[in-house]
């Protein structure tokens, strides 16, 4: 007679960095590790790797001979997966366990943000997007990229920040403190911020966030547009999942704290604060279950 998995395994990777968490069947926390980033749609054998990796560093320090990883059921949540077929691609990849079953990082964190149960997930990092479960199905809205979209995120917000500094510099816009501190790190010369501009990466933008914020604290109009436009995006992420039927709605990422007193829809919302996190996700995907938590409103 075969017996179901006695240990569960949740993979969460992220663009930025992989954790790796073992819970028994009970849900006691066994072994918890953390690497760099696997993100498929970047690089798919790397993000495969990187798991590889983080699954094995699990297991080693939970002290599991090989043959127990026969009784081990796996849940991954990786950045990228986009679609049922790259899920099977990347099921495939994973051989010698009770199950696997694989998912984009946005719904294991969804799924462990609600502990399983149906919600809402906001995100407000280096990008943006929303996801709503509802009646078990999963709908993803945003998160359509940095040129495409991604308002209401750290790059937008500090894209903004440097356009606002270019216009500012032509004369075709304001002057304020911030606009003048973002030519200081172009060293006042257009030039620079357009060499700057041909290879930067979102999280090259997104770090100017934290200087906007400043900025907008200190009563800085220009800083304080770039803000008010980015809580705007995140209020309409945030009444987009309301209107599908999501009545519990969590703000997680990067800019979370900072953008959160600039939000309209707050006082409607309830927003809540994660019962747990990707990785635990993962575990619930992978059909495990997690020790008694309750979440809290904000």
């Amino acid at each position: 007679m075969q017996v179901g998995p006695r240990f569960f395994l949740g993979v969460d990777g992220g663009a930025s960095r992989c954790r790796a968490r073992l819970r028994d069947a009970a849900g006691a926390l066994l072994a918890e590790v953390e690497g760099p980033g696997a993100n498929i749609y970047v690089d798919f054998e790397g993000a495969i790797a990187t798991a590889r990796g983080q699954i094995e560093a699990a297991c080693a320090k939970a002290g599991f001979a090989v043959a127990e990883r026969a009784r081990l059921a796996l849940g991954l949540g990786l950045a990228g997966l986009s679609s049922a077929d790259d899920a099977k691609r990347v099921e495939a990849r994973f051989e010698g366990m009770a199950d696997v079953r694989a998912a984009n990082d946005a719904v294991t964190a969804c799924l462990g943000a609600h502990g399983g149960a149906d919600g809402a997930l906001v995100i407000s990092g280096t990008g943006s997007a929303a996801i709503a479960r509802v009646r078990g199905r999963e709908i993803v809205i945003g998160g359509r990229g940095f040129l495409l979209g991604d308002d209401g995120s750290a790059a937008r917000v500090g894209a903004d920040a440097v356009r606002a500094a270019l216009r500012a510099h032509d004369g075709l816009g304001p002057t304020s403190p911030l606009t003048q501190e973002v030519m200081r790190r172009f060293r006042d010369d257009p030039l620079v911020a357009i060499q700057w501009a041909v290879s930067a990466k979102p999280a090259g933008y997104g770090a100017f966030a934290p200087l906007v914020f400043e900025r907008a604290g200190a009563g800085d109009e220009i800083a304080l547009a770039i803000v008010r436009a980015a809580a705007r995006a995140v209020d309409a992420l945030i009444r987009a999942v309301q209107a599908l039927g999501a009545e519990r709605v969590v703000l997680v990422g990067g800019l979370s704290a900072a953008i959160t007193p600039y939000l309209e829809a707050l006082p409607q919302t309830g927003l809540r604060r994660p019962s747990f996190d990707g990785a635990d996700g993962a575990i619930l995907l992978a059909g495990g279950v997690l020790p008694a938590r309750e979440s809290g409103e904000t």
